[in-house]
């Protein structure tokens, strides 16, 4: 009568073992998560920070993403290089004139931007950081879930230790 008592609480120390390291697993993807978060939305509040310090006027260039151009293809043609010409707003021109110092790389990248106005930058921070927060808070709970439910197995077992030392 013993041995299926102790088979079933094996294979319940088993899963329970499984479902620590898989949770354990999930908490420290979450915090890793949350930590990232954590410097995006820090990142975008230092940085709407400054912006909020300029005059309502200014307009600012917002990256948009990059690409690379071999140097070979660009030397001895005009000095500016513009890309995106389909766009008006769309920005991305680099002065060839600076890249004879590093004449030895083999690509370079160029960084594409759009000219924003200052309210709609600081729109799109105090989104970021909206978002990030909410993010946080949803990893949070998903922590705390995790952690629940690992305590909930452990607390069956014990009832399930229980129960054999009382037979």
């Amino acid at each position: 009568m013993a041995a299926p008592v102790d088979l079933e609480l094996k294979k319940a120390f088993t899963e329970l073992q499984a479902k620590v390291i898989d949770t354990q697993q999930k908490v420290k993807l979450a915090d890793i998560q949350i930590e990232q978060l954590s410097k995006t939305k820090k990142h975008a509040h230092l940085t709407d920070t400054e912006v909020m310090m300029l005059v309502d006027e200014t307009r600012m260039y917002e990256g948009v993403g990059r690409i690379f151009a071999d140097l070979g293809c660009v030397q001895g043609t005009s000095t500016y290089t513009s890309i995106g010409q389909d766009t008006p707003d769309l920005h991305a021109i680099w002065r060839l004139e600076n890249l004879w110092s590093v004449a030895s790389w083999e690509e370079v990248c160029l960084v594409r931007f759009i000219l924003q106005s200052k309210g709609v930058i600081h729109n799109q921070l105090l989104e970021k950081q909206r978002i990030a927060e909410e993010k946080i808070k949803e990893l949070e709970q998903k922590k705390s879930y995790l952690e629940r439910s690992v305590k909930e197995a452990e607390d069956n077992i014990r009832e399930m230790l229980m129960a054999r030392r009382a037979q």
